[in-house]
């Protein structure tokens, strides 16, 4: 099995303009180990949830993209280079475009997170 296969990521946003989101509808829904779903696009960006519920992501970067992880349910792992966090429930972080990561959870964990359009969730080759 790839990478890419251990995830179920959708990309073109769910939701329109004025229409309401419910993520806890969206988290509660979720069976998936780990699903990624654009919600929406605002102006140049996207907004995804992330529900984690169990693993991991695989290492990777993106080029030309920052990324913004806020955690709304449990606790999110963050693995760099030569140092790691944890963030819990209401913490957030950036993330610069370049820098080689991966994400774990323990638990199950939600995140909202904010992309510019362009981004290959999976990470740059």
């Amino acid at each position: 099995m790839s990478e890419n296969q251990k995830y179920t990521i959708f990309m073109e946003p769910n939701f329109g303009f004025l229409k309401l989101i419910d993520t806890q509808k969206l988290i509660d829904d979720c069976t998936e180990k780990w699903f990624n779903q654009t919600l929406c696009e605002v102006n140049d960006c996207i907004i995804r949830l992330g529900v984690f519920n169990e693993g991991e992501f695989h290492w990777h970067k993106h080029d030309h993209e920052d990324e913004f992880f806020l955690v709304i349910k449990g606790e999110l792992f963050i693995e760099f280079h030569e140092e790691s966090l944890l963030l819990k429930q209401h913490q957030a972080i950036t993330i610069p475009k370049g820098t080689l990561h991966r994400t774990f959870v323990k638990q199950p964990t939600a995140v909202i997170m904010v992309e510019g359009k362009s981004v290959i969730p999976t990470g740059d080759k």
